[in-house]
């Protein structure tokens, strides 16, 4: 049976809480001790030097807190760095922003780094050859870093599970054949699912966030956790009003996950609150409903 965590994506913080001091605070406060870090906290692409004392303050006060990061993953200003890019240069230097995440996560003591797979421009994915030849190349560029990955002591790297065809990996053929080339790469490639995440315009298992769960939580270390309905990813919190609106039940989740197989997953919150008044100020109010929402199913 699968053990079950609960903890934070570091993205609910970043844009409010970027000091360490401040998100690490948080977290103790709200009992959480397991944190999937994100990039927009401290960007690979600054000088090393400024992103070591960065992690050096990190630690430190994730250290004082009893807060682990288990893993780092990418984050909203990251899009421009995916391999899918159709200009060869542009995923050059896709490739080299990976390592250095990957270097970053590794100073942190995360167990993996990801983002997702392979974003293709509209023209791309819209023509076949292409669309395969965009995905050969990444997984080319994958399996190159997955070395990398493992000489600098990560454990795996991660790709996210999407709801959009031309962002790769929102049907489970796809996701099957990523898998399968990465399973025995030096880091292996895993899944990283996410509630509001279904294709809705494939097979009908497929429109079901519990099927992926089932289907894949055995390759999986993080599921995004988020209030949500039918119609999009709203990454909403888990209060009685978007409890009443959406369609994730804790109870289903957990059955899910324990049915997947054996392993460890953690469930890490992804929930953002508009940054205007008055949500502004509601923010700290929707992590703290939905950690307790939670807490009758999740205890660690």
């Amino acid at each position: 049976m699968a053990k079950i965590v609960l903890g934070f994506n570091a993205n609910c913080f970043t844009n409010r809480y970027d000091e360490p001091g401040e998100w690490t605070r948080i977290c103790a406060d709200l009992g959480v001790r397991h944190v999937m870090f994100s990039i927009d906290l401290i960007d690979p692409l600054w000088p090393w030097g400024l992103q070591r004392r960065l992690c050096d303050q990190t630690l430190d006060a994730c250290a004082r807190r009893g807060i682990a990061i288990r893993a780092s993953f990418g984050g909203h200003h990251g899009h421009r760095h995916y391999l899918g890019h159709p200009d060869r240069a542009v995923r050059h230097r896709a490739e080299d922003f990976y390592r250095r995440a990957i270097r970053q996560t590794a100073y942190l003591g995360g167990a993996s780094f990801g983002t997702c797979f392979a974003i293709l421009s509209v023209r791309d994915h819209e023509d076949p050859q292409r669309r395969e030849a965009v995905l050969a190349q990444a997984l080319d560029a994958y399996a190159r870093l997955s070395a990398y990955a493992a000489d600098q002591g990560l454990g795996a790297l991660v790709y996210e599970a999407t709801s959009t065809p031309r962002e790769s990996c929102a049907t489970f053929a796809e996701n099957d054949r990523v898998l399968a080339a990465g399973a025995h790469w030096p880091a292996p490639l895993r899944v990283c699912l996410d509630l509001g995440h279904r294709y809705l315009g494939g097979a009908p298992q497929e429109a079901d966030p519990l099927a992926w769960i089932r289907r894949y939580g055995a390759r999986c270390d993080v599921i995004d956790c988020q209030q949500t309905d039918r119609h999009a990813s709203r990454h909403w919190p888990f209060t009685d009003e978007h409890n009443a609106r959406g369609t994730v039940r804790a109870d289903e989740v957990v059955a899910a996950v324990e049915d997947s197989g054996e392993g460890e997953v953690l469930l890490a919150f992804e929930i953002r609150t508009p940054a205007f008044h008055p949500q502004e100020n509601a923010h700290l109010d929707h992590l703290a409903a939905s950690v307790a929402y939670w807490r009758r199913w999740v205890r660690d």
